[in-house]
């Protein structure tokens, strides 16, 4: 079998950030560089698979055993984050990790610190695998591609491994929130399925926040500095001010567990014109809507001061929790937990402070939590992965293949 870690450094370094200013499906044409390079890799392994024009891969290996047991689905998204640089990534592997310090590059002085990330003491003696500091790694979510493509190739070269139906699907958008939206559950097949898209080992999800998107434009007046007393409006400062009406500890740097927040994640702008934009989240329905009308009263405000269509807001909803559609089948967690167990695992079931493709999916007839990919620090240049979690992760698949077979 080809190594797990071989496969994962073939997949980040093909760049496939999503573009979230885009309207086509996928955002980014350079997303299908990887989706192609996987629909070719699942065929040369005798895996029937098909790329669509969404750019969803989707494959489907068929069963092995006399059971009945249902078609169960192992999901990974492609694109990487838009927050940080994702093209020409140059992974450092540390081998035999001794718990000191990484050097980085970029910025002068730059490292992967213990004593600012203590759960990298945890992986002392294994193998860490960390960005050069320039860019990110992409580890959310290519490590779930990878092992779930390990997977894939381990059941394939061992006809011996009795197995139900399986259904693989790798998908775009998923970080800027349009992962499936055009993701045909009955044609992918699966009963139930299982993202590979979460952190460290253990991690078990079926909670999820309630998302929003928010883009406010504002629009200013310009004038030369010298004559505008009375007639400058400071599109910057007015932007500014709107974002000092939001609640401070309501801030994903103040915020844990099912505590929400207003996430200030782009700003450009001149005096002319500015954009500010904006994810809100909540694991609780009712505070979600409050805080999405918390924002319109917000802008509403600014326009009562400064005069009408000052400021302009587009909220977009991205995902529901997806736990009201997955508790029901509860389980499919029971078995993940196992599945866990017999990798000598302790599951942590937590809530995500994010959301995945699972949960869009859930609300389309498809219960899908998540599981541990193994990564750390995702978004930006402190990612790593230790490669001991991805190969975790894999057996955790086989087992859960196994437990829905007998």
């Amino acid at each position: 079998m080809e190594k797990i870690l071989d496969r994962f450094l073939r997949y980040v370094s093909v760049d496939t950030q999503s573009d979230p200013e885009s309207d086509s499906q996928p955002s980014a044409a350079k997303e299908l560089s990887l989706l192609k390079m996987l629909r070719d890799e699942l065929s040369a392994m005798g895996v029937e698979a098909t790329l669509d024009q969404y750019g969803y891969v989707m494959a489907s290996i068929p069963a092995n055993c006399d059971t009945t047991a249902p078609a169960v689905g192992f999901i990974a998204h492609v694109d990487t984050a838009p927050d940080a640089p994702g093209n020409d990534v140059k992974p450092q592997i540390i081998e035999n990790y001794d718990g000191s310090d990484i050097p980085l590059k970029g910025v002068a002085g730059l490292s992967l610190k213990p004593s600012e990330f203590p759960e990298m003491l945890q992986y002392k003696g294994q193998t860490l695998i960390t960005t050069d500091g320039t860019t990110l790694l992409g580890a959310d979510d290519k490590a779930g591609i990878a092992e779930i493509m390990n997977a894939v190739q381990y059941i394939v070269e061992h006809p011996e491994f009795k197995h139900g139906e399986i259904k693989i699907g790798f998908t775009p958008d998923e970080e800027i929130g349009r992962g499936v939206v055009k993701f045909d559950v009955q044609k992918f097949g699966a009963r139930y399925a299982y993202t590979l898209d979460g952190g460290p080992v253990g991690e078990l999800e079926y909670e999820n926040f309630n998302a929003a998107g928010a883009t406010i434009r504002i629009q200013g007046r310009n004038v030369h500095p010298g004559t505008a007393k009375g007639k400058m409006k400071n599109a910057i400062l007015i932007g500014m001010e709107l974002n000092g009406m939001l609640p401070a500890d309501q801030r994903p740097e103040c915020t844990e567990g099912y505590e929400g927040f207003f996430h200030l994640i782009g700003f450009k702008g001149e005096v002319e014109t500015a954009t500010f934009s904006y994810i809100i989240r909540d694991h609780d329905m009712d505070l979600y809507e409050q805080k999405k009308e918390l924002m319109r009263k917000c802008v509403a405000a600014i326009n009562e001061k400064y005069g009408e269509g000052t400021a302009l807001l587009e909220l977009k909803h991205q995902y529901y929790n997806m736990r009201k559609q997955v508790e029901p089948h509860y389980h499919i967690i029971e078995k993940a937990i196992k599945a866990m167990e017999m990798e000598g695992i302790t599951p942590k079931i937590q809530p995500i402070r994010g959301g995945t493709d699972g949960a869009n999916l859930s609300f389309m007839g498809l219960p899908c939590p998540n599981i541990f990919a193994g990564g750390h620090n995702f978004h930006g240049k402190m990612e790593y992965v230790p490669l001991e979690s991805m190969e975790k992760a894999s057996k955790v698949i086989l087992n859960i293949v196994s437990l829905f077979a007998e």
